[in-house]
């Protein structure tokens, strides 16, 4: 049985994969329960009001065509009449989206600038089609530069490289354009370079970590360190808990817990949101990484739910509204505005 969560509280989540799966595996579809945990049912399920559906590329050849083929699945959904998917680009569609019974409303990221703008073409030419995914989508809500590798903008979670000039070139362009960056697959240097970069420039560009737990809980590089946490609550973004085995702890089903409570006592009360990052896994070649959630984390209809109901009891009401959905769409209304 689904359990309730205390209120029925809305959840806004930060990053998924679904778009990636409807594109890449042949025969998917929204409804397909068993195959990954953001499916459409399951959303509606767990009361997911706005769904952030990142545009995945990893880095080489064909890229930016890959994510192509996202963007366009993206507006496929939202002009669809057949499901209950809506696009939010603007502050009165999001409140409409929080305010629905029984709607979705989803907005486009992009998760490795490489979407964008591959390693043997003109900077230039990536931003027109940067452009032509905001146009199609109608908006994007962050940016993240790179995946788990590096590209020609700097170095991912995997690597120890910091920003190169085009990385630099493209925090300028985000200038006021109201687009966060996401330091989820940043190095440590990276992450460093574009805060600097940011604060030398004087840029206005928000930052976010859309689906990063904390280091210092489980000790993995896709996970914040304590220096990186403080700069993004002090600069008011936004940090989604990530829900992947790997990056919470591969034995403790009870991990993703004390990653919240360590980030609250960080001081993360307004900066801590879901980013649960659900994908289709089925195909991956690593046997250690099965299961990839925990039991309890596994599917967007009950995971959102057990974890407000497990922290209702040392935590205020105010709290968990924060945790479900306020900070992020106080995150989300103020750079929109």
């Amino acid at each position: 049985m689904q359990p309730s969560t205390p209120s029925r509280l809305p959840i806004i989540d930060m990053h998924c994969d679904l778009l990636v799966y409807l594109t890449d595996v042949p025969g998917s579809t929204l409804e397909k329960v068993e195959e990954i945990g953001c499916n459409l049912p399951a959303l509606a399920a767990g009361n997911v009001k706005l769904q952030v559906m990142a545009l995945y590329s990893a880095a080489g050849p064909g890229s930016s065509d890959y994510a192509a083929l996202q963007r366009d699945m993206f507006r496929q959904l939202a002009e669809a009449e057949s499901n209950c998917l809506t696009a939010v680009n603007d502050i009165n569609s999001l409140r409409q989206a929080l305010q629905s019974e029984s709607g979705v409303g989803m907005v486009a990221a992009i998760e490795n600038a490489a979407g964008f703008c591959e390693a043997d073409e003109p900077l230039e030419d990536g931003f027109k089609k940067l452009e032509k995914i905001i146009t199609a989508c109608g908006r994007v809500l962050y940016i993240s530069f790179t995946h788990h590798t590096e590209n020609r903008f700097g170095g991912g979670n995997m690597s120890h490289k910091g920003i190169t000039r085009d990385g630099k070139m493209l925090l300028d362009y985000l200038h006021g354009r109201r687009i966060a960056v996401d330091m989820s697959h940043t190095s440590d240097a990276l992450a460093h370079d574009i805060l600097t970069h940011i604060d030398r420039e004087r840029l206005d560009v928000p930052v976010i970590a859309s689906h990063s737990n904390f280091r210092p809980v489980w000790e993995h590089n896709r996970n914040l360190p304590d220096e990186l946490t403080q700069e993004i609550i002090h600069r008011r973004g936004l940090i989604g808990v990530n829900f992947v085995r790997a990056f919470l702890h591969t034995d403790d089903p009870e991990a993703l817990l004390h990653h919240i409570r360590y980030g609250l006592s960080q001081g993360a009360q307004d900066a801590i949101c879901f980013g649960a990052d659900y994908f289709y896994f089925a195909d991956c070649p690593d046997p250690s990484r099965f299961p990839f959630y925990h039991k309890a984390h596994e599917e967007a209809a009950t995971s959102y739910g057990y974890i407000l109901e497990r922290l209702q009891q040392e935590l205020p009401q105010d709290q968990l509204a924060r945790l479900a959905y306020q900070n992020a769409q106080r995150f989300i209304e103020r750079i929109w505005s």
